[in-house]
């Protein structure tokens, strides 16, 4: 009997038909020992054991390794003498445990292909990764909660700001190797190492809390390894990416984002009340069990695709492309604004308004962020992505300058209401900017060929989507940036005026550097930042 002309490389969920068969010419799966240079090991996943769809798949045309009878199946792969040292230690419940599978045959754009295999396997992968994420993000910006804790110590404002800003410069800095660690090493395997890499921030913060006499450099060595969580960011939204076809791909990348970027809202409500239940040290150990479950669950959920490239060349390329500088300035002002807002609005309001209740609402600001980010990838569709951001940073400059009016006349309900109108403006431009990445590079290219060429449109087409990708990386570390800045911002106004006035002052003057540049460079020369190609894409596939 023929196989059919697309075989999936990830069963549906459920067995696989007992007559299939193991070829081990096209089964190839690899461990995750691959993250220290191995390769070639043949053995099944850990997700086979669990009953999870077998990962690893035939090329088009081959037979699909089926998930029963694995026992049996490693020993005919093993042939005579299966009964070695090497096959007795692949046998191992440890060694199983970590074998990763991988999927060779990736086609989403492929409606038959979605339909009958790949939506359900990408909305499994996407569900873990979002869980994964949003865990990275509450590690991240842990020490928003801490050190507003830390306010009893013989701690400066400004050492206290340094504390919550040096997970933000750290994370930034780790989004750049993060973003190829997917296609290097596997999103799966990648997904549950930097998942774990999280039991270090929060063993440390527990340690570093449990004594009076811990110094600052030690708490300030503990907030730097929290910027383990902010490159998962990066390396959660480079997996994702591959699992979706283009046309869904706005709604995956939205959710996956939102569902990291509430991890600021959850820290700042549980949190603190976690500590007054059970003290400070808790604050970092209540996350050990949920980081341990979430990478026990990529490990067994979560696929590799053998499919996913991600070339430093292309980066280096983006590097040099001004589209690139232009987003990321621009992001700067809205993700990092989000970030740094974030994770400095509880400090700032116990600093600016002691004994204010006003704290107690700090983390209705990162959720609402959150909320409306998928929104803002909604008006950019529908508007174009430079007119939301443009009316965004108009709104954000003004919002900055009401903050500062109700720091002048010690009002802490309108200082925080004109945060949250921070927060909204900086969500929904979070979703704007990044739409605009694809836009700018796709509508340049397309505008240096013939409208009449629809191969050598086809052609730039491809080029620009290819160095949008390469591009979303270096601006997602470059925006991040902007959550070190604002926090060192308020710390160095605080320490040298006594307020955080000088600071909002700067940030109105950035967000109106922001606006002129969105209209001088991309409103004025027609740069909508939409899909605005897609009318001529359409025109040129039936071509």
């Amino acid at each position: 009997m023929s196989p059919a002309p697309h075989t999936a490389s990830a069963l549906p969920e459920g067995a696989a038909p007992a007559g299939d068969t193991a070829d081990p010419s096209v089964d190839r799966v690899a461990s995750v020992g691959d993250l220290a240079g191995s390769s070639g090991d043949r053995a099944a996943s850990a997700g086979d054991l669990a009953g999870s769809p077998v990962g690893s798949a035939a090329e088009p045309g081959g037979p699909v390794v089926p998930a029963a009878g694995l026992a049996g199946a490693l020993a005919d792969r093993a042939g005579p003498g299966a009964d070695s040292a090497g096959a007795s230690a692949d046998r191992s419940a440890l060694s199983r445990l970590f074998k990763a599978r991988w999927i060779e045959h990736w086609e989403p754009g492929d409606p038959a292909f979605w339909r009958s295999t790949g939506q359900r396997v990408a909305r499994r992968n996407l569900v873990w990764s979002v869980a994964c994420e949003h865990l990275g993000f509450t590690v991240w910006t842990l020490w928003s909660v801490v050190a507003v804790e830390l306010t009893d110590r013989s701690f400066t404002a400004d050492q206290l700001f340094w504390l919550v800003a040096l997970p933000s410069l750290v994370g930034a800095v780790l989004r750049i190797p993060y973003t190829f660690a997917p296609a290097r090493y596997g999103g799966r395997n990648w997904t549950v190492v930097s998942t774990l890499l999280l039991l270090v921030p929060a063993i440390l913060l527990a340690v570093a809390v449990s004594d009076p006499g811990t110094p600052y450099w030690f708490f300030l060595l503990c907030a730097a390894t929290a910027g383990l969580g902010g490159g998962n960011f990066a390396s959660s939204m480079a997996n994702i990416t591959h699992f979706y076809p283009d046309s869904k791909q706005g709604a995956a990348l939205g959710l996956n984002a939102a569902g990291g970027n509430v991890g600021v809202s959850s820290v700042q409500l549980v949190v603190p009340l976690v500590i007054a239940a059970a003290g400070l040290t808790a604050a970092g150990l209540m996350w050990v069990p949920l980081i341990v479950l979430a990478a026990l669950g990529a490990l067994l959920r979560m696929d590799n695709l053998r499919t996913a490239h991600a070339s430093p060349a292309r980066q280096f390329a983006a590097v040099r492309s001004g589209n690139t500088w232009l987003v990321a300035v621009l992001y700067i002002g809205t993700f990092g604004s989000f970030v740094g807002f974030s994770t400095a609005l509880p400090l700032l309001l116990t600093v600016e308004f002691p004994g204010s209740a006003a704290v107690s609402y700090a983390f209705l600001g990162a959720l609402v962020g959150a909320c409306v980010r998928p929104l803002g990838g909604v008006l950019a569709d529908r508007y174009g992505g430079a007119l939301v951001t443009l009316v965004n940073f108009l709104l954000m400059g003004a919002a900055s300058v009401g903050a500062r009016a109700a720091l002048e006349a010690h009002a802490h309900t309108g200082f925080l209401l004109s945060f949250l109108l921070l927060f909204l403006t900086a969500g929904i431009g979070n979703g704007s900017t990044y739409r605009m990445i694809p836009a700018l590079f796709v509508s340049r290219a397309l505008r240096a060929v013939p409208q009449t060429d629809a191969l050598a449109r086809r052609t730039a087409r491809a080029e620009g989507r290819s160095l949008a990708a390469a591009a979303l990386g270096l601006v997602s570390a470059i925006g991040a940036l902007g959550g070190f800045l604002v926090n060192r911002a308020l710390g160095v106004s605080i320490d040298g005026t006594g307020d955080s006035g000088a600071a909002l002052f700067a940030f109105a003057g950035y967000y109106a550097l922001c606006t002129a540049l969105t209209w001088a460079c991309c409103l004025r020369r027609g740069d909508r930042g939409d899909r605005g190609d897609r009318g001529d894409e359409e025109r040129t596939d039936d071509a």
